[in-house]
């Protein structure tokens, strides 16, 4: 029993020693590199307010001049003004074009290349049309959903139906009874056209099926009775 206690005591002692020279090399580590540690913290800290400053005293302002900025160029779209609204909207005011050049960083300039996209597709420039959606950052999935839609339609214009199918079908992923049956016609269509027929007929029959509040749903409804 002796010698056990003994070995006991001994293993405390052991124990103490090891806890002790661990606590002393933590405590001289830190004693040796305070001058390293303070300047990470510092260098954090410095990190901290160079975002804040970014944010608020420059990304914050330059967000609002872009929202002023592109107003006028959004009038010009509204009424289907696509050059003007790309390049000129007058007034003095930047067409969307310009507000990507001068505020393509901010959530306006985002937008503005969607925008401008669909200025280009309107105007039949289908391969800008592309490049600027393709630039164009959804933020949500009905944007995400309006942005393939778009570039499904450029290359059914540019007669690439394999890609415009794989958009549309993007596109018409979204469960939105105004977006994903709009894009199932156009879907639809596409196969009818290559001669897909029961293809074409299943795809409208999700319509008439899932969305028989939307705005297809009678269309749907009379083509696959002509289908048939």
């Amino acid at each position: 029993m002796a010698k056990r206690k003994a070995g006991a005591a001994s293993d405390q002692v052991v124990d103490v020693v090891e806890v002790k020279g661990s606590n002393f090399s933590v405590s001289n580590f830190i004693e040796d590199n305070q001058k390293l540690i303070v300047n990470v913290i510092l260098g954090i800290a410095a990190l901290v307010v160079l975002f804040l400053g970014y944010k608020y005293l420059y990304q914050a302002p330059k967000e609002k001049a872009a929202v002023n900025a592109m107003y006028k160029a959004e009038e010009q779209f509204a009424r289907d003004s696509f050059a003007l609204a790309l390049e000129n909207p007058g007034g003095g005011f930047d067409g969307f074009l310009g507000i990507i050049d001068n505020y393509g960083g901010t959530k306006t300039g985002n937008l503005a290349k969607y925008y401008a996209g669909i200025c280009y597709l309107n105007m039949g420039k289908f391969e800008d049309a592309i490049e600027y959606l393709n630039m164009y950052s959804p933020k949500d999935a009905i944007t995400a959903s309006m942005k393939a839609g778009a570039l499904g339609d450029a290359h059914s214009e540019l007669k690439d139906m394999d890609k415009a199918m794989s958009f549309y079908k993007k596109a018409a992923e979204i469960d939105n009874n105004m977006i994903a049956p709009y894009y199932m016609m156009k879907i639809a269509m596409l196969y009818y056209s290559q001669g897909k027929t029961k293809e074409a007929t299943d795809q409208l029959a999700v319509i008439t099926t899932k969305y028989p509040e939307s705005p297809e749903f009678k269309e749907a409804e009379k083509l696959i009775a002509r289908l048939q």
